[in-house]
Parts: C-alpha cells; structure tokens; sequence
C-alpha cells in the first residue's frame, strides 16, 4: 500500500523534526523514526486503530505525544496530519477539503 502526506501534513513532519533536533541533536530523527514506524503498523493493520470521523482514523506513537491522522482510500493511506496529543486536537478537520 502507498502511503502519501497532503502538505500541511507533511510540513507538520519536518517542522516538528527540526524542532525537536534543536531542543536535542538527534531527538528529532528518532521522532522521524517514530513516525515511520507508526506508518508501518498503520499500514499493516490499517483499520485498527481509532475511527474519528467515517473516513479519517487516528493512530498514536508509542514514545511521542502525537497521533498519525489518517484516511484509507484505494491502495493509499493518506495522511492528513501528524498531530501533537496537547494541542488543538480538531485542527486537521480543515484539511479534509484539500483532498
């Protein structure tokens, strides 16, 4: 299964990246790490993990407080944010028009 970020995700990722390396080296590179590995439970077990809207689901990262939110579309999972768990919580709704 593909996997692609919309933008705004994807800005997410490598701002929180650079955030995080500079608070300590190499901490924001153990997120990436992170991440990646939540995609790859996402993708093996795509529907298992919180349903937030009919379409959009939600997986959290073991060692980070951020969530993976995401949609199932054929032979793609799309990924609309990459969400830290204490900020606005809703935020990424605006995102589902941009695909």
């Amino acid at each position: 299964m593909n996997v692609e970020f919309i933008l705004p995700a994807e800005q997410e990722l490598f701002e929180e990246i650079n955030y995080l390396n500079s608070e300590s080296e190499g901490l924001g590179y153990e997120f990436a790490v992170e991440v990646q590995s939540t995609i790859e439970r996402i993708i093996q077990y795509p529907n298992a993990w919180h349903q937030l809207s009919r379409r959009t689901r939600r997986c959290r990262t073991k060692r980070f407080p951020y969530s993976i939110i995401y949609q199932i579309r054929p032979n793609l999972i799309l990924i609309i944010a990459v969400m830290h768990m204490h900020r606005d919580p809703i935020h990424w709704k605006s995102r589902l028009d941009l695909k």
